[in-house]
């Protein structure tokens, strides 16, 4: 029986060491993904986001309805950025997603309060994702038990023995029950689809290089959009499949409501795919195995699921982050999917996420022409 050599171990170390040296791609991607996710974790990624946007309808100038909205602010969490006596105009913010909440002062409030009648004030709430306003709750009760104390003095001192004097009430839109999962199912239909559809396109591509079959293919009279158009058709048919058994998943098993329209959702997530496989249709154009397309896919799929407000509040990202998940397509899928199922968003409203994703599509379609080019050359 031979004996255990060191030299010979040593031997077939070096050379390892050198081949793993000599594949840049995956020694860069053994250094940036580990890299990349202590940044993400460490900087980006906040549970309990402050300064959201918040519109104000105040129908009263009472100091009471001042130091109401003065207490909002010094709470951390609401930011102001919209003011106006138009309910309805709240209402359309909220909807379109350009604020988390909407409080409305109702008219005579300070008179009302004077007078002991405990006037309602209403906080409604974007909560489609509910992780994002759930301790803004909290702080708002917080800070109405203190927002009238300089107010209530003098004959209304007698109003600060009571636990308020005036009610908060509290209106989660689009989920009123607050379930997570109203959420997280939507937002599974983008992030599977952005697994799947990079990985699928560049892991198919390579495939046929490894093989030998792409210099068969390369031969022929076909010109690169029509090798883009054809490779790509098969994977939109299998994403809409994918499509089918998870909305199928989240009517039957999780009971998400659908309260828009099913052709334009579906006209949404045809863009979503198309974008998605001209990403892995570029990566195929680099990537010179079948492991570097999976190393490519995996680089591009983790900041895609951790910067899109997927698993944490967007809102709660410092801005460095939020500009780039703005880039990312699946940041403005999301909010569309859940826009359209549940909150019933019509195509107007949902203008000011489509017009990114498409212009990601394109320049994901361009860049990968010109590789694939480049190839051909």
């Amino acid at each position: 029986m031979t004996r255990l050599s060191w030299r010979r171990t040593l031997a077939v170390f070096l050379k390892e060491f050198q081949q793993m040296l000599r594949d840049r791609l995956t020694f860069a991607m053994a250094i940036g993904v580990p890299v990349m996710q202590l940044i993400l974790f460490g900087y980006a990624i906040n549970t309990d986001p402050k300064a959201l946007p918040t519109a104000l309808v105040s129908a009263d100038t009472s100091p009471m309805a001042r130091s109401i909205s003065a207490a909002l602010q010094n709470t951390g969490y609401f930011r102001i950025v919209h003011e106006g006596t138009s309910e309805d105009a709240g209402e359309e913010l909220l909807a379109r997603g350009e604020v988390q909440f909407l409080v409305v002062i109702p008219p005579r409030f300070g008179q009302r309060l004077v007078r002991g009648e405990r006037p309602a004030l209403l906080l409604a709430a974007d909560a489609t994702d509910p992780s994002a306003s759930g301790n803004a709750f909290a702080a708002l009760q917080g800070a109405s038990a203190q927002a009238l104390q300089r107010e209530l003095a003098g004959p209304l001192l007698g109003l600060q023995a009571k636990a308020l004097p005036f009610d908060v009430v509290v209106h989660r839109r689009y989920n009123p029950e607050g379930l997570s999962r109203y959420n997280i199912v939507p937002g599974l239909v983008g992030t599977i689809l952005t697994m799947t559809m990079v990985m699928l396109t560049s892991l198919a591509m390579t495939r046929e290089r490894e093989r030998g079959t792409m210099e068969n293919l390369l031969a022929t009279p076909v010109l690169p959009a029509e090798v883009m158009a054809g490779k790509i058709l098969p994977y939109v048919v299998m994403g809409y499949v994918q499509l089918t058994v998870i909305l199928g998943a989240a009517r039957l098993l999780f009971e998400v409501p659908m309260a828009g329209s099913w052709p334009l959702l579906l006209a949404m997530i045809g863009v979503f795919i198309v974008a998605n496989l001209g990403v892995g249709f570029t990566f195929s154009t680099l990537a010179r195995n079948q492991l570097q397309a999976m190393q490519m896919t995996f680089f591009f799929f983790l900041p895609s699921m951790l910067l899109s407000g997927f698993m944490f509040p967007f809102r709660g990202m410092p801005q460095w982050a939020q500009w780039l998940g703005e880039i990312l397509p699946l940041t403005h899928f999301l909010r569309i999917v859940r826009g359209i199922m549940l909150k019933g968003s019509e195509t107007g409203q949902l203008l000011g996420d489509l017009w990114p994703m498409l212009a990601f599509m394109v320049v994901a379609a361009a860049v990968a022409l010109l590789r694939y080019r480049q190839t051909v050359d």
